[in-house]
């Protein structure tokens, strides 16, 4: 299980007040909400999906679930209530140059996936 290093707010959208605040994991790049399920969904890059469940108008939970390094762009299916993310390993960075921005890894096109998340029967 990933350790959460983030925080997300959850709001009252009449009121704007907050509700609660979750922990997530490092890197989210995406939110999805299922209204069938009451299960909100935050990709994080740095390996985890973060799930959130409504118990109540007031009252929420979560849990955090080990993905892969990078899947954090996110697409939820309301029909099958399925999440799918997109990843793939990165390459080896060079070392860093004195002067210059680090850049961000590169992908191995090689290594291109569709991760497929939904709940077990």
């Amino acid at each position: 299980m990933s350790k959460p290093s983030h925080e997300c707010l959850i709001l009252d959208a009449k009121t704007g007040n907050i509700q609660a605040t979750i922990s997530i994991g490092k890197g989210s790049d995406a939110i999805a909400y299922d209204p069938e399920t009451k299960l909100a969904f935050s990709s994080n890059g740095e390996g985890s999906v973060t799930v959130v469940h409504e118990d109540s108008p007031n009252r929420f939970s979560a849990n955090n679930f080990v993905t892969q390094e990078g899947a954090r762009t996110m697409a939820l299916d309301l029909k099958t209530h399925k999440l799918y993310l997109m990843t793939a390993k990165y390459q080896p960075m060079s070392p860093p140059v004195a002067g210059q921005e680090i850049a961000r890894p590169l992908i191995d096109p090689s290594t291109a996936a569709v991760l497929v998340l939904g709940k077990s029967k």
